[in-house]
């Protein structure tokens, strides 16, 4: 038997054999579901949902007890006007989770590895904004039941207490997604980490979440009141209390919108884009 012929009979035996099996077909679903799985059980085996319960705790005992008493004797009750920050504050650390997350796989060569494969472009960053928001809904109902053990209540009824949670998380997948480009091409998941942080800290003292804008210099007011955090605030305040109009929400959404705009673009380049 010539070598030709031995090739030939090998093919014929290999195609013989794979007969029986079906067709194989690519589900972007699929793909999705399975690297979406892969990090939510890596949270939890490594801990990080207990870290997405325990940050919130920390938040609230650290922020509500040092001031309660101040903000008293000023007739403001503090667990209904400090709640927005501490959700706000939740929701940044879900994007610095994002951002660690997306840097450590571009770093990795994981991120580079999925492009050779059969995926679809997208898969990766859909999947670790999907994990990002299982996160963000586990830190939220930690920071509501916490919220609720100081007193904070929604007393705007169940509709605005929806569109509160509703708005909290889209704030914090916008975020998320922003995070996450910068994770893709910065890959130093340690200096971005610190890099998010700054900012973070610098808009949220600087913003009306903490005190009113009266207890700030009159020069810095006009920057407290109008930057994104501060307006988020509002919002989430009036939710939770009054319940939210028009005048009061369409800023917010602008913000978030604005947000939006310019993330979600620069995500799918970075993330179809090849090293």
């Amino acid at each position: 038997m010539t070598a030709s012929t031995a090739e030939r009979v090998l093919d014929i035996d290999a195609a013989s054999l794979f007969a029986e099996l079906p067709t194989a077909r690519r589900s972007s679903f699929g793909q999705w579901r399975s690297l979406t799985g892969r990090i939510v059980r890596t949270m939890v085996t490594k801990g990080e949902l207990i870290v997405a319960i325990i940050t919130p705790l920390v938040f609230t005992v650290g922020f509500y007890l040092p001031l309660r008493y101040v903000m008293k004797f000023q007739g403001i009750d503090y667990a209904q006007f400090v709640m927005p920050i501490i959700v706000l504050q939740t929701m940044a650390f879900t994007m610095m989770s994002n951002a660690q997350l997306a840097a450590f796989e571009s770093l990795t060569g994981f991120t580079t590895r999925l492009q050779t494969m059969p995926i679809g472009k997208l898969v990766p960053f859909t999947a670790r904004i999907c994990a990002g928001l299982v996160r963000s809904v586990t830190s939220l109902t930690a920071a509501l039941i916490f919220g609720h053990m100081i007193g904070f209540r929604f007393v705007a009824g169940f509709g605005q207490a929806v569109l509160f949670c509703v708005f909290s998380l889209a704030i914090g997948t916008v975020l998320a997604i922003g995070a996450d480009t910068l994770g893709i091409l910065s890959k130093n998941p340690e200096s971005l980490s610190q890099a998010l942080t700054l900012p973070t800290l610098i808009f949220g003292m600087l913003s009306c979440g903490f005190v009113p804008e009266r207890s700030f210099p009159e020069w810095i007011q006009p920057f407290v009141r109008n930057q994104p955090i501060s307006q988020f605030s509002f919002a989430l305040r009036d939710m939770a209390h009054d319940g939210v109009t028009w005048q009061v929400l369409w800023v917010p959404l602008v913000w978030v919108c604005g947000l939006a705009i310019a993330f979600v673009p620069s995500a799918v380049l970075a993330s179809v884009r090849r090293p």
